[in-house]
């Protein structure tokens, strides 16, 4: 398989890399983590600039009409810059989920406005107990009239504190764990009976644990058919789940570049500790655990974009996963270790590097998560 990039897809990756070279260094990103909002305004607008925001979606709402395949470059950008803007939640999931699940007045009055930087979204779908189980939804949602009323929790909402609606996970029939009766409705977190409760997590990104009491939403605010949602919540989340291993291979060579340089620089016994074999073996383990994962990201990338078959495509992003899964535990203990005492650091990149390989190993299911769903399928 030719993992080389197109000619257009070359030129983004440029653009992209450019941009993070000149505009978000390590120092930039640490004030940008440290302030109040969590993202940079200004980062956001260069986003939709570049054409970053509307490189998914539809043509028929402004957008390139791009593949996960198209957006590896800018994940694996993201992943090396270590961005905390909420671009995945945004365009990976709840872009993802409208262009999937809206009709085409939620579409025309959603899509431009991520496109053109204007709306940020966000996706509720974890609750206390759920772990990685889509279709364990506690959070109800009860007709009344033309609308709905929805009480529960949801938990850890990754990019929620600074998104403009929020698509959560709700279930209008059955009970709890049924596939059946899964639906998903657009909140405003500014509406009566939402709570907010802000956090930063591992990885310096913004999150919430959200509580909805008596929200009303109207009829209009439902995402695709009621109770059936969770087939493209499924593909979604898969969907996600590719782009999410695309950007840990940009880390995870940002963490082999910045120990080989390490290596090459730091001396013991008179001579640089690179010269050790010992550690030259541990190098190349860690360059093979490198190719490996963008072999597997490559593979999940294309896949979510053409597989129709929802049990295969479900099996190539598992198995994708799990590589990733093993590469950022890898990549990201032996990068620490390699750097002694300096990998602990907050003044380095690369601790920083490391929990957010750490958090990508558990993002969307962790490895035995992804086992038991590979071996099911």
């Amino acid at each position: 398989m030719n993992f080389d990039y197109t000619e257009e897809q070359r030129l983004l990756a440029e653009s992209v890399q450019r941009f993070v070279a000149r505009d978000y260094g390590f120092d930039v990103r640490k004030r940008i983590v440290a302030g109040a909002a969590g993202m940079s305004d200004e980062v956001w607008r260069a986003f939709a600039d570049l054409g970053l925001l509307g490189l998914p979606l539809p043509t028929q709402t402004g957008g390139f009409g791009g593949g996960a395949a198209d957006m590896m470059c800018v994940m694996e950008a993201i992943g090396e810059a270590l961005v905390v803007e909420p671009y995945l939640p945004t365009v990976g999931l709840g872009a993802r989920l409208v262009a999937r699940a809206g009709d085409d007045v939620q579409r025309a009055a959603i899509l431009p406005a991520v496109g053109e930087g204007r709306m940020k979204l966000a996706l509720a779908f974890t609750e206390a107990g759920s772990r990685y189980d889509l279709g364990r939804v506690a959070t109800r949602a009860a007709r009344t009239g033309d609308g709905y009323v929805i009480d529960g929790e949801k938990r850890i909402v990754v990019g929620g504190p600074m998104a403009d609606r929020i698509a959560v996970t709700v279930r209008t029939s059955g009970e709890e764990g049924d596939p059946q009766g899964v639906s998903v409705m657009l909140v405003d977190p500014r509406a009566a009976g939402v709570t907010m409760t802000p956090c930063r997590t591992l990885d310096g990104l913004r999150a919430c644990d959200l509580r909805l009491v008596g929200v009303r939403v109207d009829a209009g605010a439902r995402l695709g058919p009621e109770g059936g949602a969770l087939a493209a919540l499924e593909e979604v989340v898969d969907f996600a789940t590719a782009l999410v291993c695309a950007e840990a291979v940009g880390a995870i060579r940002y963490a082999n570049d910045a120990t080989l340089e390490y290596l090459k620089t730091r001396k013991q016994f008179g001579m640089p500790i690179g010269a050790f074999q010992a550690l030259q073996h541990r190098m190349v383990d860690m360059v093979i655990s490198y190719e490996q994962a963008r072999s597997m990201a490559c593979l999940a990338c294309t896949r979510v974009d053409v597989e129709r078959d929802a049990l295969e495509r479900r099996r190539v992003v598992s198995a994708a996963k799990i590589k990733i899964a093993d590469a950022c535990r890898h990549v990201s203990q032996e990068s620490v270790q390699l750097h002694g005492g300096m990998g602990m650091t907050e003044e380095l990149k690369v601790s920083h590097t490391f929990r957010r390989l750490t958090t990508i190993a558990q993002q969307f299911g962790d490895a035995d998560h992804h086992l038991a769903r590979y071996a099911a399928g």
